[in-house]
Order: C-alpha cells, then structure tokens, then sequence
C-alpha cells in the first residue's frame, strides 16, 4: 500500500511553508496526497476537525466525499492522477481553545479497474451523483459489474490521515522579528497644567494604603486610651472607699442622758 500524508500549508503549497501557527482569517491549503505510483488512486472523505481536547468536533467533508458547510471547507481539486486532493480554506478555531485538528479517510481505488471512476464528486446538497447513478445502474443489470465489484471491495482500504495546528486570535500573535527595527516611535509633547494635579494608579494605590493604615493605627490607639482611662478611674473608686469612711458609733460608749 503507498504512504498517505496531510499537511496544511500557509497560502499557497508551492511556498512550502507548513502551517503552524496562524490567525484567524488567514489563508490556508490542504493537501493529501499518497505516494506516487500507477495502481492506487484516493477518495477522501469523513473529514473532521476537533479541538483536541475532546470536546467538540464539526464534520467538514462527509462519507461521500462532499463539503457539509462550504463557508468552512470547500471540494476538495483532484489531480488527474487522482493520487492529489487540495482545498484552500480560511483559518478557524473553536472559541475556547487555540488547538485545532484536522481527521479525513482515504480510501484507496483501483485506477484500471474503474474504482476511481467517481473522482472528483459530482456533489448536489450532500451527495455524490457519480455514486448513486453507479449503484442505479448495478441495480438495473443485475448482473455485477465488475467494474462495480471492484470498486466496492477496495471501500475496505481505507487509511486514516491527520495533522494539527494553532489557530490565535490577533491580539494574541507575537510581535514579529524586527518590527522595532523597521518602526520608530513617535514622541508627543506634553504640555503641563499648573492647576492640575496628578498621580499615577500605583502611587494613588500606595497613598490609599498608607491612610487606611493610619487610620487603623489611630482606632487601635482611641481603644486603648478609652481603656486605660476606665481602668484608672476604677482603680482610684477602690483606693479611696474603706469600712471606716462612713460615720461610726460606738455604742459602748455612749451615755443615755
């Protein structure tokens, strides 16, 4: 069996730059291809992306080889030799994460035995036209093809094919290499108003600080005044009372007149 491969490449594959990490919006290329040779040509289909964290996933391409949503992913472009499928499409991600991962089936056909005579798909809402006009003819004979056996048989040969990468959005993306060589900054003027005043967010913070310290400092310092002074003025109630304070009369001393 040949080898099979995916990659996405930023723009277009000539320039042979594989996408890696890219923006939203930016122009991207698919491509699968299988090694070159003259007996095995390729359908692709059952193509999906999913976010790689096992959340969710959208079907782009479907069993019969055609686009569910073109908005996303279009048809994919054959070449003649049918071993090539392309797709130019726009960079997307899911909205909770930077990760998106790309998932499609290859099945292999047999080019001299007509498993390839489908490719590309004729596609109207879904479905592959080629396809189902084959099997209504197969029905209609009802003597099997062999065309049509053939073709049937290599479904089984089926690889499966993947490839990653990072879709950001714009505020997110590093600023590129020699940006602060190529730009200068621009200096403004500043004109200062006598009659206002300033301060920087970090400095009014502080100052915010440092009151709400002293104030705190203060209140401890009020309690405890408060308490010492109950303190003293009960110590000196004590001090100054005794059993002898109060007027005293010995009776055994008194005369009765």
């Amino acid at each position: 069996m040949p080898g099979c491969y995916m990659r996405i490449f930023s723009g277009s594959p000539t320039d042979k730059s594989v996408a890696e990490n890219v923006r939203i919006g930016d122009p991207l290329t698919m491509v699968i291809s299988l090694d070159d040779q003259e007996i095995y040509g390729m359908k692709v289909t059952d193509c999906l992306v999913r976010d790689g964290l096992g959340w969710g996933e959208q079907m782009l391409i479907n069993k019969d080889g055609c686009p569910v949503d073109y908005e996303i992913l279009g048809a994919l472009e054959y070449s003649s030799s049918k071993t090539t499928a392309a797709v130019r499409f726009q960079a997307h991600k899911f909205p909770y994460t930077s990760s998106v991962y790309y998932q499609c089936n290859v099945k292999l056909c047999i080019k001299n035995a007509g498993g390839c005579d489908d490719v590309p798909p004729v596609c109207v809402e879904g479905v592959n036209l080629i396809r189902r006009r084959r099997r209504d003819v197969a029905e209609v004979d009802g003597n099997g093809d062999l065309k049509e056996v053939a073709a049937e048989v290599d479904e089984n040969l089926t690889i499966e094919v993947f490839t990653g990468l990072y879709v950001n959005e714009d505020e997110e993306l590093p600023e590129p290499e020699g940006a602060s060589e190529t730009l200068t900054p621009v200096k403004e003027e500043v004109v200062e108003d006598p009659n206002t005043f300033c301060l920087s967010p970090k400095t009014f913070a502080i100052g915010i600080a440092i009151a709400g310290l002293i104030l705190m400092i203060a209140v401890i310092a009020s309690i405890l005044i408060l308490i010492s002074r109950r303190r003293r003025r009960k110590e000196d109630s004590t001090t100054g009372s005794s059993i002898y304070s109060s007027p005293y009369t010995n009776t055994a001393y008194s005369q009765s007149s």
